[in-house]
């Protein structure tokens, strides 16, 4: 009788795959897409911190516009102090306060990216 000839096993190792998750595990992104109570979860965490620059970022303003008519009022006579004030003084705040919002809206939304990604 001819012994049959017979291949050797190979064994294959590597690095181990990448497992999938939990079962009741979603992406964010389908969560968002689906409208789904969580994903409603996620859109209103980036409102709220959108919403709280843009509040601190007017509670600035308030506080560095608001006074100006009573020192105006104080000093009625002075139309250079007026001008000093609002034409030098006070641009160079408002320009700093826009750039920090601006970074600060990014920020957000990039971190927001970042969640959603799940990276």
């Amino acid at each position: 009788m001819p012994q049959e000839l017979t291949e050797r096993r190979v064994v294959v190792t590597g690095p181990p795959r990448r497992t999938r998750r939990a079962s009741g595990y979603s992406r964010p992104r389908t969560e968002i897409d689906e409208q789904t109570t969580l994903g409603h979860t996620y859109v209103r965490s980036l409102m709220r911190t959108q919403l709280r620059a843009a509040l601190t970022v007017f509670a600035v303003l308030v506080l560095l516009v608001g006074p100006l008519p009573l020192v105006f009022a104080a000093t009625p006579d002075s139309r250079r102090l007026e001008w000093l004030v609002l034409g030098f003084c006070l641009y160079a705040p408002l320009v700093l306060l826009a750039l920090w919002y601006v970074r600060r809206a990014e920020r957000n939304e990039r971190d927001f990216v970042r969640l959603v990604e799940d990276r």
